[in-house]
């Protein structure tokens, strides 16, 4: 017999809670030391590299693009600096990746999440989005007053003046990132007299409002739930890792007020909080390690200021390690940190693999090539002298220079070539024009008047050979026909 249960009983006046907790709004303090004045040299050098390089020229000769760094998309071609790269090169951007990957697992091992704190772009524009909104709305007392104060002309016009900058930034953010795909000059000139295509106009209002949605609105929210980073951090970090810490056993137990010598029991944290309120993400450091800590500093930064201000040591929030806070409250001296070890070792050790793989790959790749498809219907056509004509789509690879080519058979006997409806003769060896830096098609007939062929296939050689330079390509093909009995 099926039991029906009674209904839960709910009280009428107690509300309903949520699963989700609201979100609170995170207003960083503006903090002053070293570790501030090294995040914005770091984020002055690498904005700078963002927004300018695409207005260096780099000289490649005529027809070529003068961009010092291009992806030419439209052409199939990757220009940077001195280098260039094709579409066949795409193994030199899978080691890049992962040279990518594994340098972040390196460096994240030993110094924790400092890629997180100094260098990620969303950092860099947040930290830029929120100098902004301090120079107009004022430190983060003034803001939360702000926020909290109703509708006045002033407050108007100090938001629409901070949104209307962020939106500035944004917009030249999104093209210069267009610019790394399209000429810098030529994409201002086309897109400020209207001819620029529809895609351009689209990508930069997509990557405007991107910029301007996730370092304007989102900050910390990008770190702690859109990024995938903080999940993976666990795994690479130890207790030999140089993180973000707090001195537990000098800072309990922690009291508001001034230390003097008759409180031997208090502990040197004061309670001040502003360890909290210069955190980016709005954590308290003192509650260990944390999944929104991008292990940025500037609660050491806001610490060591106050304890500059009680006559206090500095330190009480700074760079440690696990190990080492183990030793601090076992009284025992500080160890130097072990940067080699079994996981960094092997971290350096597949970095230098890829690192290796990837010169040889760079300074290996081939300046000619030739590849051939033969055609697929028909395989074979039988010529009136007994013979057999196959067709073959041809690509001339050609790094270098424009150059004469001659293309011969190798492993065939007796065959002769032609270009498909050129007029040209049948020959052992033709003679192709290979232009600089550029892929070129052939449609080629290779005529064997007295074929031999077993199982109705003969296997081959393509050999082009530089008659500038004498550098040969060759590429292996299959000859068929009908087969011949034994």
């Amino acid at each position: 017999m099926n039991v029906v249960p009674p209904p839960i009983k709910t009280d009428p006046e107690q509300p309903s809670q949520s699963m989700y907790a609201d979100h609170v709004t995170v207003y960083p303090k503006s903090v002053d030391g070293p570790v501030r004045r090294v995040k914005w040299a770091i984020l002055f050098v690498c904005l700078s590299i963002y927004y300018l390089l695409p207005w260096l020229r780099w000289s490649r000769g005529e027809g070529k693009p003068s961009q010092a760094v291009l992806l030419d998309i439209v052409h199939r071609r990757f220009y940077m600096f001195g280098a260039e790269f094709w579409p066949q090169d795409i193994y030199l951007l899978t080691g890049l990746l992962i040279l990518s990957a594994v340098s972040l697992f390196l460096v994240t091992s030993m110094f924790g999440r400092v890629w997180c704190g100094y260098a990620c772009p969303q950092t860099a524009w947040t930290d830029l989005f929120m100098l902004v909104e301090r120079w107009v709305e004022g430190d983060r007392n003034a803001r939360i007053k702000l926020d909290h104060a109703p509708l006045s002309l002033n407050k108007l016009a100090r938001k629409s003046a901070k949104h209307l900058i962020w939106f500035g930034i944004a917009f030249w953010t999104g093209g210069a990132w267009i610019m790394y795909y399209i000429d810098a000059p030529t994409l201002v000139r086309e897109f400020w007299t209207g001819q620029s295509s529809a895609g351009v106009y689209g990508f930069i209002g997509l990557f405007t409002a991107t910029t301007y949605v996730l370092a304007g609105w989102s900050r910390e929210q990008v770190c702690t739930y859109m990024c995938p980073w903080p999940r993976f951090q666990a795994s690479m970090l130890d207790e030999q890792s140089l993180i973000v810490t707090y001195q537990d056993q000098r800072g309990e137990p922690r009291s508001v007020g001034k230390r003097h010598d008759g409180n031997t029991h208090l502990g040197d944290c004061v309670d001040c909080g502003v360890c909290v309120a210069v955190c980016p993400t709005g954590i308290d450091i003192r509650d260990g390690i944390q999944l929104e800590c991008i292990n940025c500093g500037l609660c050491v930064d806001g610490c060591n200021s106050v304890m500059k201000k009680l006559g206090l040591p500095p330190g009480l929030v700074g760079w440690d390690t696990l190990a080492d806070q183990k030793l601090r409250k076992q009284g025992k001296p500080r160890e130097v940190p072990h940067y080699l070890r079994p996981r960094t070792m092997i971290y350096m050790a597949a970095l230098g693999v890829a690192m290796a793989a990837m010169v040889v790959g760079f300074f290996s790749r081939p300046t000619l090539a030739v590849e051939a498809q033969h055609d697929r219907a028909p395989l074979f056509v039988m010529t009136r002298d007994g013979g057999i004509r196959n067709a073959y789509t041809l690509k001339l690879t050609n790094r270098l220079a424009t150059a004469n080519f001659d293309l011969s058979i190798q492993g065939l006997g007796n065959a002769d070539l032609t270009v498909a409806e050129s007029g040209v003769a049948e020959a052992p060896v033709l003679h192709v024009v290979g232009p600089g830096d550029d892929v070129v098609a052939y449609r080629v007939l290779v005529h064997v008047t007295t074929p031999a062929l077993e199982n109705g296939s003969h296997k081959f050689n393509f050999v082009l050979k530089n008659l500038q330079t004498g550098k040969i390509a060759t590429y292996q093909s299959v000859f068929l026909g009908p087969g011949i009995a034994n």
